[in-house]
């Protein structure tokens, strides 16, 4: 079943277009910086927007930056708000489950796809701003490897590299997050649009709150509030309050909407 949903990812042509539509983003706006030679001042903008003329190893990480607030949780959304209701949609889910399927197996199989087009989006965005970066940025002093880190402190390319690889685990499981609370409505309604729209509005209450000072005693239990603190990974030495906290937060709300979503499909009268 697995197999099967990962060959369905990969032959729909919206999974493609998302992924080339958050690679083109951070293009996009290299090539301002690079044409202009204007950045964001120093704790202003996308993160290590600020450092990018100066060592174009650092755009990965602004790239990023760049895709993680909005962009990225907008495709997961739409994938995983498609996942159940999409299938009852097309009236295919009833013909999945009357298959030597079971509903368990399915939401797993849904799941993994999910990761996989996380893990898939980001791998894409890390090596064409990578590319990009080389390209259009120079690489450091003297053609030096090593870049500053948030702290102030040198950082080698191989930190880098381990730096950028920590933030892909961390952001994937901050999409996972998301992807949860979108299964969850995808097994509620059976339209993919509802699912879809629902999750977002979850995602831009969540926001919202987060700035709210009136809210601050729920913020650290929203799901956005840790949604940035991998770029904690590129201070020296690394800050891993914040990101502990990122992840037991996403790990909650995967854990609680994965369940409500089993518990719903599991009981829920298939017509479709």
């Amino acid at each position: 079943m697995i197999r099967v949903e990962l060959a369905k990812l990969i032959r729909r042509p919206r999974v493609w277009v998302a992924i080339v539509l958050l690679c083109l983003l951070p293009v996009i706006v290299a090539i301002f910086i690079a044409s202009t030679r204007i950045v964001p001042p120093p704790g202003q903008g996308g993160a290590f927007l600020s450092a990018v003329l100066s060592n174009g190893l650092l755009y990965p990480a602004a790239a990023m930056a760049i895709v993680v607030p909005l962009f990225l949780p907008v495709a997961v959304a739409v994938l995983a708000g498609d996942a159940v209701a999409g299938e009852a949609t097309t009236g295919t889910l009833r013909y999945l489950l009357i298959r030597p399927v079971g509903r368990s197996r399915l939401l797993v199989a849904k799941l993994v796809a999910l990761t996989a087009f996380v893990l898939a989006a980001i791998v894409a965005v890390l090596a064409t701003s990578f590319v990009t970066g080389k390209v259009l940025f120079p690489s450091g002093a003297a053609g030096q490897s090593a870049v500053t880190s948030l702290s102030g402190t040198t950082l080698t390319g191989s930190q880098i590299v381990l730096r950028l690889v920590a933030s892909l685990a961390f952001i994937t499981i901050s999409m996972l997050g998301v992807a949860a609370i979108a299964v969850f409505l995808s097994t509620v309604t059976t339209s993919p649009l509802g699912a879809t729209l629902g999750a977002l509005a979850v995602l831009v209450a969540s926001e919202l709150l987060v700035t709210l000072g009136a809210a601050s005693s729920i913020a650290p239990y929203l799901p956005t509030r840790y949604w940035l603190a991998w770029v904690d990974f590129f201070r020296q030495p690394i800050l891993w309050r914040d990101i502990v906290r990122g992840v037991g937060i996403q790990a909650a709300y995967v854990v609680v909407f994965l369940g409500a979503a089993w518990a719903n499909f599991m009981t829920k009268d298939v017509t479709s």
